[in-house]
């Protein structure tokens, strides 16, 4: 039996007992309703541009799922750009009360596109409104803090921005009970690392570094290193043990695949593994992400396929 670590402890206590929707989403009254339809063509937009991997994996998803989870994407980008993107703290402050209020009454003004998609897919999919609230939350974490110093404070911020995603999702994507939480918990957690160790230059020239103070001075690391770009063996040790936990993250989180509805279980494991095949071009290029982005190409999406379609059918 496996022990769960004080962190994994602390995000099911956030993300709490949830009880399976007795009610299953109800399709066809929005089918004739142009605006809409008009509102997830736009959510679906918003994803393709600024994720291909999502647009991807959703695409695997029916019709009527891909354009939910399109829908919650576009919502995640919104809020986030909210945090990055705006300047002024009266604004920000109004923005993300606005989408506070659009999630707590499951409405929105019918000039929103990407609200009233987001809106529609709270009310259909039955979505409990607390895991889109502490998104926005957690997006906002961003505003007041810039260093963790430890893992377990570390895995906090990856619940807020990416668990929480994981856990609306399975009521996108239909699942059997409450113990594919801690799955979708420990699948955002990998999903978050992964950016995070992506985009450890980027970030840090934004004025944010996320990887646990706790850990770089373990490894010897300081942060004129990362100021720098250096890729020393120091760093690469560090780089290796936290691809090392991020993976086994990755490997913990598949059991849960089998507890969702075999029509999502595809798009949820293609998520997982191209995600996870970011981590091999990290390596691939000797752990520099100073320099450059890793990414996984659309080649190397597609000829993931096969093997992913066999392993989702052996579940």
């Amino acid at each position: 039996m496996q022990v769960q670590a004080n962190w994994e402890n602390q995000l099911l206590d956030l993300a709490g007992h949830i009880q399976h929707p007795s009610t299953r989403p109800f399709f066809s009254y929005w089918a004739g309703d142009a605006a809409l339809r008009k509102a997830y063509q736009q959510a679906s937009l918003i994803t393709a541009q600024h994720s291909k991997s999502f647009h991807f994996a959703s695409g695997l998803l029916p019709e009527e799922k891909r354009s939910a989870a399109r829908a919650l994407y576009a919502f995640c980008r919104t809020v986030d750009d909210i945090v990055d993107e705006v300047e002024l703290k009266k604004d920000r402050d109004f923005e993300l009360d606005y989408w506070r209020n659009v999630v707590q009454t499951a409405s929105s003004p019918t000039d929103d596109l990407i609200a009233s998609a987001w809106a529609d897919t709270l009310i259909r999919y039955h979505i409990p409104r607390h895991y889109a609230l502490q998104l926005i939350d957690g997006v906002a974490r961003d505003l007041s803090q810039s260093r963790y110093q430890t893992f377990d404070d570390l895995a906090t911020y990856c619940y807020g921005v990416a668990s929480t995603v994981g856990l609306m999702s399975m009521y996108i994507v239909g699942f059997e009970g409450h113990e594919a939480v801690s799955y979708a918990i420990k699948l955002g957690v990998a999903l978050q690392m992964t950016n995070i160790l992506r985009d450890v230059g980027e970030d840090y020239r934004n004025g944010r570094l996320y990887l646990p103070r706790e850990e770089l001075v373990f490894y010897g690391i300081d942060e004129a290193d990362i100021a720098a770009g250096r890729v020393t063996e120091h760093w690469r040790r560090f780089m290796k043990f936290q691809i090392d936990r991020t993976r086994q993250l990755y490997r913990e989180s598949w059991a849960g695949v089998k507890m969702l509805e075999r029509e999502g279980q595809l798009a949820i494991g293609a998520a997982s593994t191209f995600y996870s095949g970011i981590l091999d071009d990290i390596e691939k290029h000797d752990y520099n992400v100073f320099t450059r982005r890793a990414s996984l190409s659309a080649w190397g999406k597609v000829s993931r396929i096969p093997g992913l379609w066999l392993k989702i059918r052996s579940l």
